[in-house]
């Protein structure tokens, strides 16, 4: 199986499993929330070995804190309380993976000038456009059909840009640390760390949004 069928195969599985989670909640979805932040954790650890305690300090909050957010989100989250908690789950669900699939497809098709040549070599501004599109378009999309606040239609691109810039901080980690991948436990995509470091900063994104009244 080549790398791409490898990884599209792998990444269905990876979304079912977290669509079924999400929703059944409640316990379910907090067990798989608590093994994804552990393993990031992890990653994180064995990645920032010997920077310092304020790389450990700040990988557990980086890993728990976006955690907290979608588990209060998915539970708690809209107004009133209680409202909307799974579609604006699933919303940051969709915007991460939407900003990660066109990215990746765009920039396979497209190429051209590089993002961050000096982070991540391999991306390119037509696959973080075409992830910003996509994201647009389909976290729009679903946002709609819920009957989410409008404001989200708008936040859709913002937060996958943050995305994109959660995939290049771990990147730049990565190249700091001499590795290619976090880990090993994901066929295709490398480590778990890998495969949420765009959700991260969207998790917590969106529980913002909800704090500051979003529903």
């Amino acid at each position: 199986m080549n790398e791409v069928a490898l990884r599209s195969v792998t990444g269905v599985i990876l979304i079912v499993a977290a669509l079924v989670a999400e929703w059944l909640g409640g316990t379910v979805f907090a067990l798989l929330a608590a093994a994804a932040a552990t393993a990031i954790y992890y990653e994180w650890s064995k990645l920032t070995r010997g920077w310092g305690a304020a790389w450990k300090i700040g990988g557990f909050l980086y890993a728990l804190l976006p955690t907290i957010a979608l588990l209060w989100v998915r539970e708690r989250g809209g107004v009133p309380q209680g409202s909307h908690g799974f579609e604006l789950v699933l919303w940051a669900f969709i915007v991460t993976w939407s900003a990660d699939i066109g990215a990746f497809f765009a920039g396979r098709s497209f190429g051209g000038p590089k993002l961050a040549p000096s982070i991540s070599p391999n991306k390119t501004w037509s696959g973080f456009a075409g992830g910003v599109i996509a994201a647009t378009l389909i976290g729009g999309i679903w946002a709609n059909f819920a009957g989410l606040d409008r404001a989200w239609l708008l936040l859709a691109p913002v937060f996958a840009a943050f995305a994109a810039g959660g995939d290049l901080f771990e990147s730049w980690m990565k190249r700091r640390a001499g590795v290619k991948d976090s880990g090993r436990l994901i066929p295709g995509h490398g480590g778990v760390f890998d495969r949420l470091d765009g959700l991260l900063p969207v998790a917590m994104l969106t529980g913002l949004g909800v704090l500051a009244g979003l529903g």
